[in-house]
């Protein structure tokens, strides 16, 4: 018996022995495969949702506030009341010279507060702004100047230009003319006559204003809502999220509440149903108005709201108790006859969550933290994952998380789309100063990228590349049909799509003025080596206010670079 045992025990060692040759040799050939072949690479990369990229180490001033240029530069800046930031100054303002003298060293006037960033370049230049432009708000005129108004303390009422220039001359202008009133958390909305803009709200403004005025003695209009929406030492209702509807209307939410304005006379013309929590600041939900589409004529107007805070988290944080943020997401069709709210849950909860339409027309929620509330250290537990939104897949398959950074992204953290499809990430200081050490979450000075998915060489085949507007003048009248001109080596795929997008002003987990349209196509012609053309119709001026967009072709569920064009009458 023992011999046949010991056979036994020889054959059982000889079957696994063999067992791990087989597993070895397919291991290897699996691995050889994969060496040679990109395309499964790049698949395993997309498989992950996305990857992030350090831009830069720093940005010299924390990006509390953001908007992208159609000169491909990116206007970032902070506070000037902080103190002491990362970016030195040879001069201040005045033109007297900063020494390394312990007076000049400490004086905020020495030191950067806004920063213009070149995309192509990947370089800093500074700016200089001669009030405090904390917490204010801004939108892009139809000539692609800035226009920033409000602030604090010296910067209450002030009106600031940055008009961008090729040569690096430009720098902040202020004007000589002032608001009507305070404008401390305010939010702007450009208007589709004149580059007439709305200001609405602020702390203690329970108003609205336009810029420029009808006439030189006009004030402030009342709005009720701001009053009724205003939450006791607490306030929930500023930044209030503004979107113009396709009726030419105002929608305006705050705290819970929502009505649709007629600007022109003040007079409410709807009033929407309550979406439970509180989403305005400081417990900083987010919103964005889905893309418009030319099916409907852009009438169809849909707007979501995602996150927030719980009622009493910005006092609970102030006692030290960090309560979960809001889940749900409302997303409700403004111009329906009896609109309603269509609740949906994120898988986790989140506030101070920036929401980004891609160029495919996808969302993305990106930023924040998990409990707590906006303002200084009253947050806690970052939220490292963006989420995609998928506003057409069938509700519960429409979230998905994508690959996580490694930087909380806090109070006053940005987040603004790219020409190429990239999501610039910068900003985050919960804390009053520039302060590095000895807090739970340091003042953030460096510029990340989030890159999609479809941003990967794997796609490239069926990506539209080279476009170009018209003849070249990429000047674009309202209602008329226009030519844009592109690359594409692969088959164009069905519903290929013309999307055009507004970069907007980006601070506090809120983008004014950002919209998408997806345009109408009357004819796609393919000529030879590549070369294509589509006869597009031009949107109205309510649907795409004046200015500046990107053009987008999205083939297959993959966006070209963006292309500016220019809207005008």
């Amino acid at each position: 018996a023992y011999p046949s045992v010991q056979v036994q025990q020889a054959k059982d060692l000889l079957g696994v022995w063999m067992a791990s040759i087989k597993t070895f040799l397919l291991l290897y050939l699996l691995l050889l495969y994969i060496c040679n072949n990109n395309e499964l690479l790049s698949a395993a990369r997309i498989g992950i949702g996305g990857y992030w990229e350090i831009l830069l180490n720093s940005s010299g001033v924390v990006a509390m506030h953001m908007a992208l240029t159609n000169r491909n530069t990116v206007i970032m800046f902070d506070q000037t009341g902080a103190g002491p930031s990362a970016f030195y100054l040879q001069h201040r303002i005045d033109g007297r010279r900063c020494t390394t003298s312990y007076q000049d060293i400490n004086d905020g006037t020495c030191w950067a507060h806004s920063v213009e960033y070149d995309i192509l370049s990947n370089s800093i230049r500074p700016l200089q702004l001669q009030t405090d432009p904390w917490c204010s708000s801004g939108v892009l005129l139809s000539n692609g100047t800035l226009i920033q108004t409000g602030g604090y303390a010296d910067g209450y009422r002030k009106v600031r230009y940055f008009m961008p220039c090729s040569d690096k001359s430009c720098d902040w202008i202020e004007s000589n003319s002032e608001l009507a009133a305070d404008r401390w958390y305010a939010s702007d909305q450009i208007l589709p006559e004149n580059d007439r803009v709305i200001i609405v709200g602020g702390r203690r403004s329970f108003n609205y204003e336009f810029l420029p005025k009808s006439f030189a003695e006009e004030e402030v209009f009342e709005l009720p809502l701001l009053r009724q929406t205003d939450e006791r030492r607490v306030e929930d209702n500023l930044y209030p999220f503004l979107h113009l509807s396709s009726d030419g209307n105002l929608f305006i939410f705050a705290n819970q509440d929502s009505i649709l304005l007629n600007y022109k006379n003040g007079k409410i013309v709807k009033q929407f149903p309550r979406l439970e929590g509180s989403r305005n600041y400081p417990s900083t939900g987010s919103s964005v108005m889905l893309p418009l589409d030319h099916s409907d004529g852009f009438k169809k107007v849909e707007i979501m709201i995602c996150g927030g805070a719980s009622p009493g988290a910005f006092n609970a944080a102030k006692e030290g108790r960090f309560l979960n943020g809001l889940r749900t997401c409302g997303r409700m069709v403004i111009t329906d006859e009896n609109p309603k709210w269509e609740m949906e849950r994120m898988p986790a909860p989140r506030m101070m969550n920036d929401m980004i339409i891609l160029p495919t027309g996808d969302i993305l929620i990106i930023n924040g933290a998990l409990q707590g509330s906006a303002g200084w250290t009253n947050a806690i537990n970052p939220e490292l994952r963006p989420l995609l939104y998928r506003p057409t897949d069938t509700p519960g398959n429409r979230f998905s998380y994508l690959e996580a950074s490694k930087i909380p992204r806090m109070y006053h953290s940005t987040a603004i789309l790219l020409p190429d499809g990239r999501i610039l990430v910068a900003g985050s200081n919960p804390n009053e100063r520039y302060s590095y050490t000895n807090v739970d979450y340091p003042t953030e000075l460096r510029a990340e990228a989030f890159i999609p998915h479809y941003m990967d060489s794997f796609y490239d085949d069926q990506r539209a590349s080279n476009l170009q507007v018209g003849e070249g003048t990429n000047l674009v009248r309202y209602g008329e049909r226009f030519t844009l001109r592109f690359m594409l080596m692969s088959k164009p795929k069905n519903g290929m799509g013309f999307h055009v997008y507004a970069p907007p002003f980006n601070t506090h987990s809120i983008s004014m003025n950002q919209r998408m349209l997806k345009l109408e196509c009357v004819e796609l012609v393919r000529e030879v080596n590549g070369a294509a053309r589509a006869h597009l119709i031009a949107p109205n001026a309510i649907a795409a206010p004046p200015g500046y967009y990107l053009i987008f072709v999205v083939n297959g569920g993959i966006p070209s670079e963006g292309q500016w064009l220019r809207f005008i009458h």
